[in-house]
C-alpha cells in the first residue's frame, strides 16, 4: 500500500492549514484593527482643527515671504464648537504644520457665552503664493493658559493696544510695557473684540519711553483701525510734539493725512486723495525712514520725501494734546481699534496682509474640519455608545457573551484540529515503516516493543492522542481477541473468516464515528452564533427604534438632532449581532472543512487497515500454511 494514498491528502491538508491560519489572522485584523498612530501633537488634547493661512492669489495674494507674522484667528460658532473647549479658552494650543512645533500665541478675547473669540498666533513663515497650514488643539480640561502676548510679537514691535481693558488704561501687549497713562471709553462693537471710543473731549496718552523714541532718519511703522463717527470727519488721530518737530496723523473731510515738520519747523503734509467713506472700519498705516508713506487699507498712497526727525516725547490718540491739561484741538470723534507701533518700516506686503487678515472680510485665514483623537470613548463612536439605552445594553451584553463563547470555540477547535493533524501525520509515518506488522507497531507506540527507545516521549504522546492510532488500537484489540479465542483457528493457523473481518470493520466504523463526534463537538455553538446573532441584534434595534419614537411622541417635538443619536444607538445592536455572526461564519466554514478532511483521512485509513488485515489473516492463506506444514 505504501504511502501514496496519504501523500496527496497530507499536502492538501498542509496547504489548507496555512490558508486557514492566514484567514484567522486576517479575520482578527478586521475585527480588532490596530489604531493607527496618526500624528497627534499631545494626546492630552482631544480635538484639533487645521487652519490654513492662504497667501495664494485667491487669498492674501502675498508677493514676498514674511517671517514671524502675527495672524489673527477669529473663532465663532460657524467654525468652532465652543463647548468642546474650556470656557476661558485656556486649553487652546497652536502647532506648526509638522504637528510638533508649538507656536506662540495669545488670546485677546474668548467668550463662550456668545461664542466668539479672537486669538493672535505668530506664524514663523508665510510663503508668497502658498498656503501655510497650522493646527489648533483644544479639549483639555486640565490645561492651564498657555498664551503669552509678550512673545507673540517680534522684538521690533514696541506697542500693541487691543483696547480690551475695562476701567483701566490701555495695556501694551508687547514685552515693552508701553501702557497708556489715561483711561479710555470702551466700545463693545469693536472690529476685533472691544475698541476704544473718542467723543472729542479727551485723548489717550502714550508714554515717552525709549522704545517709542524716534531716531533721526530711523525706521518706524504706525497703524490703527478707524471707524469715524461721520464720513467727512475732521480730527487728529495721533499727535506728537518735540520742540518745533511735529508729527500729526488725522482726517481732513474724511480723508487721512500726515503732517510732519523737521528741526527747522518746516511742515510737509501728505493726504489721501479719497476719503475713507461710509461708517465702516478702515486701516490707516504710516511708515517712516528716509521717506514717509501713508497706507490706506494696506495699499500704499502718497508720501513725503522727508527723513524721520528725532523725537522722544509723549504722544496722544484722539486729538492734538500731547500732555494732560492742554487744550484739546482738532479732536477725533469715532472708534479706534488695534493700535500697533514698530521701530522698523514694515514691508508693504506685511501691511497689506495685516489689513486683509484683520479687516471685516478676512480672506487670509480658512478653517479645516474638526478632528478628534481616536478612541472607543470619543468621536462618533462615543456619541453613539453614550446614547445606547438600557435595553440596548442588555442585548449587546448578550451578544458579547455569545461572541466570547464562539471565539473560544473557534480557538479550542483550531487547536484540537491542529493536534489531530500533527498526530495523524506522525502515526502514518510509523504505520508505513511497520510494513503491516500490527503487533510490532502497537508495542512501539505503547513503549513495550523493540526500538521503543528510539521514539521520544513527546512524539509517542502525540501519536497516542491521534484518532488514527485510536482506530488502529481498536482494530488490533478486536483482531487479538478473535485470534486468541478461536482454538481451532490456532490449530490450523491464524486466519479470519469474512464474518470476523466485517465485525472488525463494524468496530472500526464505531471508532470512526466517535472520533468524528469528538471533532464536531461544540460546533453547534458556532451555528447558533451565525443564525442567532443577527436576529438578536435586530431585536435590539427594533426595540431601540420603538423607544426613540415613543420618546418623540411623548415630547411632541420632532428634532433630528435628538432623533439621530437614538437611531444610531439602536443600530449598534444590529452591528453587534453581525460582529458575532460574521467571525463565527468564517470560523465555522474553515473548521468544518478541516474536520471533513480529517474524517476523510480516517475513513481512508480504515479501508486500508481492513484490507491489510484481510490480506494478512485471510482463510486461503491459512489453509496454504496448514498444507505446507503437513
Amino acid at each position: 500500500m505504501g504511502g501514496a494514498w496519504m501523500n496527496s491528502p497530507r499536502s492538501v491538508k498542509r496547504r489548507r492549514g496555512g490558508r486557514g491560519a492566514a484567514l484567522l489572522l486576517l479575520l482578527g485584523t478586521l475585527l480588532f484593527p490596530a489604531v493607527a498612530s496618526a500624528d497627534w501633537w499631545n494626546h492630552d488634547w482631544s480635538y484639533r482643527k487645521q487652519i490654513l493661512v492662504d497667501a495664494s492669489a485667491k487669498g492674501g495674494d502675498l508677493k514676498s515671504d514674511l517671517n514671524d507674522m502675527p495672524v489673527l484667528v477669529r473663532l465663532h460658532e460657524g467654525v468652532f464648537k465652543f463647548t468642546d473647549a474650556n470656557p476661558d479658552g485656556s486649553d487652546l494650543r497652536f502647532v506648526a504644520e509638522d504637528d510638533k512645533t508649538p507656536l506662540k500665541y495669545h488670546v485677546e478675547k474668548f467668550d463662550s457665552v456668545f461664542n466668539l473669540a479672537f486669538v493672535w498666533v505668530s506664524v514663523p513663515k508665510i510663503k508668497a503664493g502658498e498656503t501655510t497650514k497650522i493646527w489648533m488643539y483644544y479639549g483639555n480640561p486640565k490645561a492651564a493658559n498657555g498664551g503669552d502676548a509678550r512673545v507673540t510679537y517680534d522684538p521690533d514691535q514696541v506697542l500693541v493696544y487691543h483696547f480690551s481693558e475695562r476701567g483701566v488704561p490701555a495695556a501694551d501687549s508687547t514685552g515693552y510695557a508701553n501702557n497708556s497713562a489715561t483711561i479710555g471709553q470702551v466700545d463693545e462693537s469693536g472690529l476685533i473684540g472691544t475698541a476704544t471710543k473718542f467723543d472729542g473731549k479727551e485723548t489717550t496718552q502714550l508714554p515717552a519711553s525709549s522704545s517709542l523714541a524716534l531716531a533721526s532718519g530711523g525706521s518706524w511703522t504706525w497703524s490703527v483701525w478707524l471707524k469715524p463717527a461721520a464720513a467727512d470727519e475732521d480730527g487728529i488721530i495721533y499727535a506728537r510734539h518735540d520742540g518745533v518737530k511735529t508729527l500729526l496723523i488725522g482726517l481732513s473731510r474724511g480723508a487721512p493725512y500726515v503732517s510732519l515738520s523737521d528741526d527747522s519747523g518746516a511742515v510737509q503734509q501728505t493726504a489721501a486723495v479719497q476719503p475713507l467713506g461710509g461708517k465702516g472700519w478702515h486701516n490707516v498705516a504710516v511708515t517712516m525712514g528716509q521717506h514717509l508713506t501713508l497706507y490706506i487699507d494696506g495699499k500704499p498712497g502718497p508720501g513725503i520725501p522727508l527723513p524721520t526727525p528725532a523725537m522722544n516725547s509723549v504722544s496722544a490718540l484722539g486729538g492734538d494734546a500731547a500732555a494732560p491739561g492742554q487744550v484739546l484741538v482738532n479732536a477725533y470723534a469715532g472708534e479706534m481699534d488695534e493700535l500697533q507701533i514698530s521701530r522698523v518700516a514694515r514691508d508693504p506686503a506685511y501691511l497689506d496682509l495685516a489689513a486683509l487678515n484683520q479687516g471685516p472680510g478676512d480672506k487670509l485665514v480658512e478653517f479645516g474640519a474638526d478632528e478628534q483623537l481616536s478612541s472607543w470613548s470619543s468621536g462618533y463612536i462615543g456619541i453613539i455608545l453614550h446614547s445606547v439605552t438600557l435595553d440596548g445594553w442588555v442585548v449587546i451584553t448578550l451578544l458579547l457573551i455569545m461572541a466570547v463563547i464562539s471565539w473560544g470555540v473557534m480557538a479550542q477547535k483550531t487547536g484540537q484540529i491542529n493536534r489531530v493533524s500533527r498526530g495523524n501525520k506522525a502515526f502514518l509515518s510509523l504505520y508505513r515503516s511497520a510494513s503491516g506488522d500490527f503487533g510490532a507497531l502497537n508495542h512501539l507506540v505503547t513503549g513495550n516493543g523493540a526500538g521503543a527507545a528510539e521514539l521520544s516521549d513527546e512524539k509517542r504522546l502525540l501519536v497516542r492522542r491521534a484518532p488514527l492510532f485510536h482506530m488502529f488500537s481498536a482494530g488490533v484489540e478486536e483482531l487479538r481477541q478473535r485470534l486468541a479465542g478461536d482454538n481451532s483457528a490456532q490449530a490450523r493457523g491464524a486466519y479470519l473468516t469474512p464474518q470476523s473481518i466485517e465485525a472488525i470493520r463494524a468496530s472500526l466504523d464505531s471508532s470512526l464515528v466517535q472520533e468524528s463526534q469528538s471533532l464536531n463537538k461544540a460546533m453547534v455553538l458556532l451555528t447558533i452564533a451565525i443564525s442567532g446573532g443577527p436576529f438578536i441584534g435586530l431585536l435590539g434595534t427594533v426595540m431601540g427604534v420603538m423607544i426613540t419614537f415613543a420618546a418623540i411622541a411623548a415630547s411632541g417635538d420632532v428634532n433630528i438632532n435628538s432623533i439621530a443619536p437614538g437611531i444610531a444607538a439602536a443600530l449598534v445592536a444590529t452591528v453587534a449581532g453581525l460582529i458575532v455572526a460574521i467571525p463565527a461564519l468564517f470560523g465555522y466554514n474553515y473548521l468544518i472543512t478541516r474536520v471533513k478532511d480529517a474524517t476523510a483521512e480516517m475513513q481512508v485509513f480504515l479501508d486500508a487497515f481492513v484490507t491489510r488485515m484481510a490480506e494478512n489473516y485471510n482463510e486461503p492463506r491459512a489453509l496454504r500454511q496448514m498444507v505446507a506444514g503437513e
